[in-house]
C-alpha cells in the first residue's frame, strides 16, 4: 500500500496562494489516483481535486471552485495542490489520499495544516 506524505502548509494571508505537495518515498505515484481533501474526520473530508492515474485531473461535484488546481510531476513523484485566492474558510488540515472520494479513499497521509489569517 502506498504511503503518502503531505507538506507545504503554513500561515498565509487572504488572497494569497499556496502549493501543497503529496509524495511517496517508497512507491511510484504515476498510476495512482490521488485526491486532495480538507477537514476531519477524514472519511467525511471535503474533496477538493483529484487526478487520475490515467485520465488526468478531475473536479469533485461538491467543489466547483477553480481555485484548487491539481497537477502531477512524475519526475519528482509528487502530486501538487495549488490554492489560489486563498480565503479564510480555507483554513484546515489538508490531506492527500489514494482515491477521489473520501469515504472510499485509502493511504491517507498525516495531513498538513493551512492557516489563513490577516
Amino acid at each position: 500500500q502506498v504511503q503518502l506524505v503531505e507538506s507545504g502548509g503554513g500561515l498565509v494571508q487572504p488572497g494569497g496562494s499556496l502549493r501543497l505537495s503529496c509524495t511517496s518515498s517508497g512507491s511510484s505515484l504515476d498510476r495512482v489516483t490521488i485526491g486532495w481533501f480538507r477537514g476531519a474526520p477524514i472519511k467525511a473530508a471535503k474533496g477538493l481535486a483529484c487526478i487520475s492515474g490515467t485520465h488526468g485531473p478531475a473536479q469533485f461535484a461538491d467543489s466547483r471552485e477553480d481555485r484548487f488546481v491539481i497537477s502531477r510531476d512524475s519526475a519528482k513523484n509528487t502530486v501538487y495542490l495549488q490554492i489560489n485566492d486563498i480565503k479564510l474558510d480555507d483554513t484546515g488540515v489538508y490531506y492527500c489520499a489514494a482515491g477521489c472520494f473520501a469515504a472510499q479513499a485509502t493511504s491517507w497521509g498525516q495531513g498538513t495544516q493551512v492557516t489563513v489569517s490577516s
